[in-house]
């Protein structure tokens, strides 16, 4: 045991601390998509299995805990499907690595802050106005379900159109607007509800809508509030308010692809 922590260098400080962040960020994904518990309770498993047939070299124990660890790796990949595509779209869409990616290619980040000036110019408006809105960003693989349970759109994005959609006698003024790139896929969608107690009390179904696409999928979704006009923003299971015109322009641009 001594000779081992003598021998301990950076590479094994790197290492360990490389370790620690995955084991972090699992419980964070794990945490936001409602598998935390399975999550733990795999930790602990897997620590009895070291107790078990490391520290006290159980032979016939350790074994049938072999067998259950083969087989594991195949049984985990079957009932974590949906959070091994989160764990990888994750790294794909980070901020940090479309930074990197953006600077790869040498591509300008502005042209993106003003591709959401529609949007962002339709939010202000319809906070002015307190009529409330509910518009989800994201890519077609994730929301494929959540535009079939709509009414077809296929517009480009245009800040007319949306205030128009979300005006309170409009029909399609209920649900949530998606758009998928450059265009306004569908409209009066049915999000799922977050049950997230971390929500104000103050949330509605607008906001609750919000945060349950936001904990199941990386697209963001931006709220007015249609009692206050306040606008917030959804995106990783976490929200921010009192978004402005220029500041949800810039958050835009920054965490959709």
């Amino acid at each position: 045991m001594v000779d081992y922590f003598v021998s301990f260098g950076i590479k094994d400080i790197i290492d360990v601390v490389c370790v620690s962040l995955l084991l972090f960020y699992l419980y964070k994904l794990m945490k936001r998509t409602g598998s935390l518990n399975m999550f733990i309770g795999i930790l602990v498993f897997i620590l009895v299995w070291i107790v078990v047939s490391q520290v006290l070299k159980m032979q016939l124990l350790g074994a049938v805990m072999n067998k259950l660890v083969d087989v594991g790796v195949i049984a985990l990949i079957v009932l974590f499907a949906d959070d091994i595509r989160h764990f990888f779209r994750d790294i794909g869409t980070s901020t940090r690595t479309r930074k990197l990616f953006h600077w790869l290619v040498r591509r300008h980040n502005g042209q993106d802050v003003t591709k959401w000036e529609p949007v962002a110019k339709a939010c202000e408006s319809m906070s002015h106005n307190k009529e409330g809105a509910l518009i989800v960003i994201g890519e077609t693989d994730e929301l494929h379900d959540v535009i079939a349970s709509g009414e077809a759109v296929n517009a480009n994005i245009n800040q007319f159109l949306i205030e128009n959609i979300f005006f309170k006698n409009s029909p399609l003024h209920d649900g949530a607007m998606i758009i998928v790139g450059d265009r306004i896929e569908s409209a009066a969608c049915i999000l799922p509800v977050s049950q997230s107690e971390e929500l104000p009390k103050s949330f509605g179904l607008r906001h609750r809508s919000a945060m349950g696409i936001a904990e199941k999928t990386n697209a963001v979704a931006v709220v007015v509030s249609e009692e206050t006009g306040i606008i917030s923003v959804f995106h990783k299971g976490s929200f921010q308010r009192d978004m402005t015109a220029d500041g949800l322009m810039r958050y835009l641009s920054e965490n959709v692809r």
